[in-house]
């Protein structure tokens, strides 16, 4: 089984900057996908990007795209959501999923909660 822990959440002002960390422990990332995503309570659960381990390519929604980053470190399992340009409309909890290769995302963790203030 495969577990997901979200890190780095917090208040920062809007033009911020914030780090999130998704630490996946059972398994390791080097396969499939790794999702990013974000909901606010009233809403549906929003994309916000990818990273695929079979060649790194990574996926971003438009909201964000330019002002979000996706990477990875393998020597720590772990991938990362370089969040630049905050603003508040990107208050929300952001969670990491992780997909296996050909399936729908299955493996979800708790969240972090980054807000944003004006």
């Amino acid at each position: 089984q495969v577990q997901l822990v979200e890190s780095g959440g917090g208040l920062v002002q809007a033009g911020g900057s914030l780090r999130l960390s998704c630490a996946a422990s059972g398994r390791s990332f080097r396969s499939g996908t790794v999702g990013w995503f974000r909901q606010v309570p009233g809403r549906e659960r929003e994309f916000v990007g990818s990273i695929s381990y079979d060649g790194g390519i990574t996926t971003y929604a438009s909201s964000v795209e330019g002002r979000f980053t996706i990477s990875r470190d393998d020597t720590k399992n772990t991938v990362f959501l370089q969040m630049n340009g905050l603003q508040p409309e990107d208050t929300a909890k952001y969670s990491c999923a992780a997909a296996d290769l050909g399936e729908p995302y299955q493996y979800w963790g708790q969240g972090t909660q980054v807000t944003v203030s004006s």
